[in-house]
């Protein structure tokens, strides 16, 4: 079963001086990516860039409108996705745990729909 591995963190933290760099997070993630393909179950991901260059639209009541950024204040933003195929949710919570962050963070483990 697919499985998408939704990260939520808060940006803000690269700002943080004592911080781990953006690029020290990114070589945990490629090194993550690296044994999740060795493993068979990687099918794809990416990271995102900042929240604020995010674009969202809004649809109500039939008309649609446009914002600046992620349309929720949050604490925390939508900071990149793995995209798994492994045979249950317990295999996917297993690898959400697996996920590194620089600080706190949230890992929404949501099936894909079957479309076969």
């Amino acid at each position: 079963m697919q499985y998408a591995l939704l990260l939520y963190e808060d940006e803000a933290i690269y700002a943080q001086a004592d911080a781990p760099s953006l690029e020290t997070i990114i070589a945990a993630h490629q090194a993550l990516a690296a044994q999740l393909a060795a493993e068979g179950v990687l099918r794809g991901g990416s990271g995102l860039k900042s929240s604020d260059t995010a674009t969202t639209l809004r649809r109500s009541r039939g008309g649609d409108t446009l914002h600046d950024g992620p349309y929720a204040e949050a604490r925390e933003q939508l900071g990149g996705f793995y995209l798994i195929d492994v045979p249950d949710l317990d295999a996917a919570l297993a690898i959400a745990k697996r996920i590194p962050f620089p600080g706190d963070g949230t890992v929404e483990v949501r099936p894909i729909i079957d479309e076969d």
